[in-house]
Formats: structure tokens, sequence, C-alpha cells
């Protein structure tokens, strides 16, 4: 992988910072997870706790911090969605177990540049903007939140989808101030492709060194 520059590191960072937004809800039921909104709060919950637990220790037992954020985003984020659209055309073409690589190692990065965040997160306010009820047979929506500070508002969107055989919402997105997180790194995957002549497989083998 390309290695993140300043600006993808603060956008990721943000991210982390996002999830932080609610006040603490009760770990959730199948039921919660059928509400979008309720989604993004339930996750705000459960990251406070693993914060509280880790945060006094890190990074001595960031293995395990991570290991606990990677559980937890596992409820909420389609990873496999995510990762075959930074693939882009690539997941179509490559095998099986290439797409298995590459999500793994784009789930390790993601998570630990997004656990390293979170462990700076601050007291600006995150205000989710748009709750509201959804018709019946929505299945994809755009939760809106502000984060605001004494110097600026930045706002920030979860694209989310409602899988059809559950009926559970979760992440596929992440947009902060117009940038677009999939089409980022998506970017970032094509012109490693093709700077490694089509070589899918050291893309993969590189994506995690990179990012650090």
């Amino acid at each position: 992988m390309i290695r993140l520059n300043s600006f993808l590191a603060l956008f990721l960072f943000v991210f982390g910072l996002s999830s932080l937004a609610s006040s603490q809800l009760p770990v959730g039921s199948l039921e919660n997870k059928q509400d979008p909104f309720t989604n993004i709060e339930e996750m705000t919950s459960e990251l406070l706790v693993i914060i509280a637990e880790h945060k006094s220790n890190f990074p001595n037992n960031e293995s395990a911090y991570f290991d606990a954020l990677n559980n937890l985003m596992t409820g909420f984020v389609d990873f496999d969605f995510v990762a075959k659209k930074v693939m882009g055309k690539y997941a179509k073409s490559s095998a099986k177990d290439q797409r298995e690589r590459f999500e793994a190692v784009f789930r390790k990065g993601l998570v630990e540049t997004y656990g390293r965040g979170l462990m700076s997160y601050g007291n600006e306010k995150i205000v989710l903007i748009n709750k509201q009820t959804l018709p019946a047979k929505q299945r994809r929506v755009l939760a809106k939140q502000e984060i605001r500070s004494d110097a600026a508002v930045y706002p920030l969107n979860y694209l989310m989808y409602q899988k059809k055989s559950t009926g559970e919402w979760n992440i596929v997105n992440v947009t902060l101030n117009g940038i677009d997180l999939s089409k980022t790194f998506a970017s970032q995957f094509l012109n490693a492709v093709r700077k490694s002549s089509g070589d899918v497989d050291q893309v993969i083998d590189s994506w995690m060194s990179g990012s650090k």
C-alpha cells in the first residue's frame, strides 16, 4: 500500500473520533442493529468501554486492544464489502484466496490506524444531525454527523446498507469533509497495481508494510 499522507491519517483519526460522539447505551440486540442510527450509537457505547479498559496501559497492551477493536468492528463494519470496493475491478479478476488475503491485511491496517487515533480522542463535540425513522423498504442511508471544535465544523457521513437476510445495518463507507474513504484507498490500490505491473500478490504483500 502507498504510505498514508498526513491528511489521510487525520481523516482516519477523525473517523475514530466520530465513533465517540454519543452517550453510552446498553450493549445491544439484533433489534437495535436493525436501526442504522441506533447502530452507530451502540458502536459508540462499546468503543468507550474498550478505550477505558485499555487506555492507561497503551501501547504496552496494543495487541489486546486491537483485537478488542477488531472484534467490535466486525459486528458493525462490512469489511468484505469495503475491501472489494477498494480492489475495484481486481476483486472480480483475482482469485478467492487473494481477495481473502487482501481483506485480512486491509482490515488489520485500518483497525490499527483507527485504534491509535482513538487513543488521542479529546473533547470535540460530535452531533448526529439526521436521526429519523426510515421508510420500511429503505435499505441505504447516509448517517450524518458534525464534528464541532472551537476552530471548525467538519461534516462526517457514514454510508450504511441493510442486509436482506438479517435486517442488520452495516457501515460500508465513511466520508469526512468531502473526502471519500473507499475512493481514497481504491485509488491507492489501483496505483499500486499499476506500479507492480499488475501483480496483485505483490500489492497485497506490501500493503501492510507501506501503511506503517
